[in-house]
């Protein structure tokens, strides 16, 4: 008996498995080439902290921000040329956990055990200048940091001058978490390193930082990173931030993203680069950057509100619909170019219309005084502050000079060469001009 032959079952239409096919291409192009945007809270896109480094010049700050990173902040072609950072530069990474190996890392795998380590949370750094002449960006800096990494060279003899005035600088700007590097353990041997973690004990003994730790690290050769990261997260936790509030963000860097020579139909407005203390943006929000424009009429000085539309969100390497306090941002707007480029606006704040602090043409101070000098090698006394006498005052991520025009124990007024804008209240770093550079001198509450 012949048997039957099994009829072969119908193919599918291949037309449909090749249009399913070049579908799927066609989105991975799409989803490749256009930003996605994503919520922040979800996926952990915007960091949850701002973390500064800060330290004497050619400390290792850059340095240790690639080790941590992957990124060097130092872009700007003065920066590459002197090989010094001169504008604040960013850079975000992940800390991750292994459970396993007890191991720090800033990679999803670990890299003892080489299994997924657990995501523990994304931090912006924030690196600062370290050079004396280059104080009032550092100032700026530090009022965006909800933390800071103070780093010291072993092979040289603690503190330095501007060791001793960012860490003031910290304090009066109210840092309160510091972790302490030592580093460049690479170059000195054993002794001379205890010798040089003893003069750091000396120098914190008498501030707030006291019981900071102490690590030893090489940020060029990668040592003890994983315990850098470690301490920060015990030593520097999230702070609470207030969403409810009206949003209020410091501008710390105003950037013209367009290449020379772009045609007019495709130039885009300028990028706001900062830092949100309270409140949320969003996509789509129109909102006003105050002072804004500083022009002079009929011989004064007078500050244009701007007011534009934010078109787009980014942090994290991503684009975002909304931001709230955290790590640094950029703010895309519809803004001239012209008006934003080259950092014109650093010391803005941006805020919803009419919900921002006050413009300040004058400021009337109660001052605190320091007993000694910060930032100078030689041990000078802080005299009392006299009357035309030229300060250089920081607030917010502001900086401005101010001429004394009245003097009334320690309360002084000054009038401002810039405006700004801030709430009365606000603390304001004072510097003095003392042997071609400003030195801070101490700090003052802004008086209605």
């Amino acid at each position: 008996m012949t048997k039957k032959k099994a009829e072969p079952k119908p193919k599918k239409a291949p037309k449909a498995k090749k249009e399913k096919k070049e579908d799927k291409v066609v989105a991975e192009k799409k989803e490749k080439h256009e930003p996605k945007v994503i919520s922040p809270a979800a996926q952990h896109i915007q960091p949850a902290i701002n973390i500064g480094l800060v330290g004497h010049v050619d400390h290792g700050k850059t340095t240790l921000t690639e080790a941590l990173s992957g990124k060097w902040t130092d872009t700007h072609s003065e920066e590459l040329k002197r090989g010094i950072t001169i504008r604040l530069g960013y850079a975000d990474a992940s800390f991750y956990h292994c459970k396993k190996c007890d191991q720090y890392t800033t990679s999803e795998q670990c890299p003892k055990c080489k299994e997924k380590a657990e995501f523990l949370r994304k931090v912006s750094f924030v690196d600062a200048p370290g050079h004396e002449s280059l104080m009032a960006t550092m100032l700026a800096g530090a009022t965006i940091m909800d933390g800071a990494l103070l780093l010291i060279a072993a092979n040289e003899i603690c503190p330095q001058p501007q060791t001793r005035e960012h860490l003031m600088a910290l304090q009066i700007t109210g840092v309160k978490q510091v972790v302490v590097l030592q580093n460049k353990i690479d170059l000195i041997d054993e002794e001379r390193a205890m010798r040089n973690y003893k003069q750091i004990k000396d120098f914190l003994k008498n501030t707030e930082y006291k019981d900071a730790p102490i690590i030893p690290v090489s940020a060029q050769h990668r040592v003890n990173i994983d315990a850098v990261i470690q301490a920060i997260q015990e030593q520097i936790p999230t702070p609470k931030r207030n969403l409810e509030e009206s949003p209020i963000m410091l501008v710390a860097r105003s950037f013209d993203i367009n290449k020379p020579g772009a045609k007019a139909a495709d130039l885009k407005g300028g990028v706001l680069g900062g830092a949100i203390i309270t409140g949320k943006l969003k996509v789509g929000d129109r909102i006003e950057v105050r002072p804004g424009r500083v022009i002079e009429e009929q011989n004064q000085i007078r500050a244009k509100p701007l007011f534009t539309e934010i078109t787009g969100i980014m942090t994290g390497g991503a684009f975002v619909k909304e931001a709230m306090p955290g790590g640094s941002i950029g703010v895309m707007t519809k803004l001239d170019p012209c008006i934003v480029k080259s950092d014109k606006l650093t010391g803005n704040l941006v805020g919803l219309p009419d919900k921002l602090p006050k413009v300040w043409y004058a400021l009337k101070l109660r001052c605190i005084l320091l007993e000694r000098v910060v930032g100078s090698k030689e041990e000078l006394k802080v005299e009392p502050i006299k009357l035309n006498e030229i300060l250089m005052l920081n607030v917010n991520s502001a900086a401005t000079v101010g001429f004394v025009t009245d003097l009334r124990k320690n309360l002084i007024t000054c009038r401002l060469k810039l405006p700004i804008c801030a709430d009365a209240g606000a603390r304001v770093t004072i510097s003095r001009r003392i042997d071609n550079r400003f030195r801070l001198i101490g700090y003052g509450i802004i008086e209605e």
